[in-house]
Formats: C-alpha cells, structure tokens, sequence
C-alpha cells in the first residue's frame, strides 16, 4: 500500500508543476502515440474478447476484467486506420474518460515518459477539423502524436449535452442585470468545447473560448487590461485540466496570483479521475470540480459562481 500512495503522491506533485507523464505507444506503423499516465488504470496484454450483437463496428469486443465487463475501442480504426489485425498479441490500455472505463486496443505499448505541458504543442495548422489530434510533442527528435480521445468516445456514443428543460428555465440568466458578462472556456478538444457551449447556451449568456491555458491566461490579461479587473466582462472561467502549453492547475493558480484576475471564479471541468483531483483543486486555488461531462451539473456549477 505504502508504494502505491508514494506513487500517487509523486505524480501528484507533478501536476502542480504544469507536468505530466505521457504512456507511449503505437497502433499499427512506427508512429508513437501518447496518453496521459493518469487517465491509465492499467495495461495488460488483450485477453480474449466477446463479441456483442449490433456493436459499433470500432468496438472490437468486450473484455471480462477484474469483475467489469469493459468495452475494447479500436484505436486504429477509430482515428481512420486499419484494424489491428492480430489481436492476441496486441494490447489494451484500460483508461477512465468521462466517468466511464474503456478499453483501447493498441498494437504495442513501450514506455512512460516524463514531460512539461509546455512542451506539448497544439496540432499543427492544416490538420481539419476532421483530425483526431489534440496536441503533439517531441521526444528524441521524434513526433508524439496525442490523440484527442474525447472526439474517438463521443463518436462511438454521443454524449448529451442538453441541459433538462426544468433546470433551464430554473436558470435562464438572461433577464439578469449582469447578462452582459461573458462565459470564459478553455478547452483543446474541439468536441469538448462545443460540448460545453451547447449545455451553458441554456442560461443565456454570452461565451468566448480558447483552446489551451496559456491562449486563455493572455486573453483573460487582455481583458483584464482593458476594464482594471476581469470580472467586470468575465463572471466564471470553466477550464479542462489537460491542455498544451499550459494544463488547467497552472492556469488556475496564475489566475489566483494575478491581482487584476484573482477574484475570477474557476470551476475545472475535466475527465480526468483520480484520488488526488480534489486535493490539486484546494492546492491551486480553484473553486470548483466538475468531472465531465453532465450538461445540468456543469450549468448548476455555472450559475453558483457566476459573479459570485
């Protein structure tokens, strides 16, 4: 028990630090592809898999594992390439997204790395909105390539994003004397964001979005500049945890230690799971955890801290 803890508390630490550790591995060519080690519950070689009637055809079958029966994505086929064809000397990657397990099936795994946000870059310009990549980095003169997960999931099974009409109306905003202040986002998956702006339309305010911590730090000290403090446009910043650049805990306690941004309440909206979330929440100066993704428990959160 005791090196599991010291092995909880390290990682933690890392986090704090704008850190990471990325599990690398690959699909079906050379390319090496990246996950962050703490959406990770384990890795194990495929064990036999079942298939269910009238499964999405990139779910390969389901897997009997400790007592859960889990579904196994295709990770190749998912993102456009080949299936891997032998599955028995392949491997899945058990990962928590979305407060649901999943299985990914990869072709090999090789190793974890150790990393700074700000070397994980947004996809290079050109890529489309059809691209499943979220971010890459470099390691030894080679491309790592990270996989925006949300997109592959939300593909698969769609996510509501409608928050219930009771709690609309309970919540409508936009009669409110400060209907003119702006929801701020900061999110890499164009999914996810899209995911978000469609839940918080429901209380009738206005939204900007940036598409990691660091767009978001310059663009909140733009607007800060502008007004003297930010919370005269801003009245709540809804951040992911993981984004290039800079991730959403160090984006957090920049926007605490900037006096002209410091009274901008965060709420830290991510998919992200782990015994250590609610600690680096209090640690950083956030003031509230959302885990992704319901549409009337982010609106709720919203409303609470809007211009509080």
């Amino acid at each position: 028990m005791s090196g599991i803890l010291d092995s909880v508390n390290q990682r933690t630490q890392l986090v704090g630090q704008n850190r990471l550790e990325l599990l690398l591995f690959k699909l079906n060519g050379r390319q090496r592809f990246g996950i962050n080690v703490f959406k990770v519950r384990e890795v194990l070689q495929c064990p036999p898999l079942t298939s269910i009637p009238k499964q999405n055809h990139l779910v390969r079958g389901v897997a009997h594992i400790r007592g859960q029966t889990i579904s196994v994505i295709d990770l190749s086929m998912a993102t456009g390439g080949r299936k891997i064809e032998n599955v028995s000397d392949a491997f899945i990657i058990i990962a928590e997204y979305n407060r649901s397990v999943q299985g990914f099936l990869v072709g090999s795994v090789e190793r974890i790395i150790n990393t700074n946000w700000d070397a994980i870059m947004p996809p290079p310009q050109g890529t489309g909105k059809a691209s499943y990549l979220t971010a890459v980095t470099e390691v030894e003169n080679e491309l790592i390539e990270i996989l925006d997960v949300e997109k592959i999931l939300n593909e698969i099974s769609p996510l509501n994003t409608t928050v219930s009409e009771d709690l609309a109306a309970d919540l409508d905003m936009s009669e409110d004397a400060q209907h003119d202040k702006i929801i701020f986002i900061a999110d890499d998956s164009s999914v996810a964001r899209n995911q978000v702006k469609k839940a918080l339309t429901a209380l009738g305010l206005k939204i900007e979005a940036a598409k990691n911590g660091l767009e978001a730090l310059n663009r909140l000290k733009e607007i800060a500049a502008e007004t003297g403090d930010v919370t005269d446009k801003v009245g709540v910043i809804v951040s992911d945890i993981e984004m290039p650049e800079m991730d959403g805990y160090t984006l957090t306690a920049e926007i605490k230690n900037t006096p002209e941004l410091q009274n901008l309440k965060v709420v830290l909206h991510t998919s992200l799971s782990g015994v250590f979330n609610q600690a680096m929440v209090k640690k950083v100066g956030a003031d509230d955890f959302i885990a992704k993704f319901h549409p009337d428990e982010l609106a709720t959160a919203v409303q609470k801290w809007f211009d509080k």
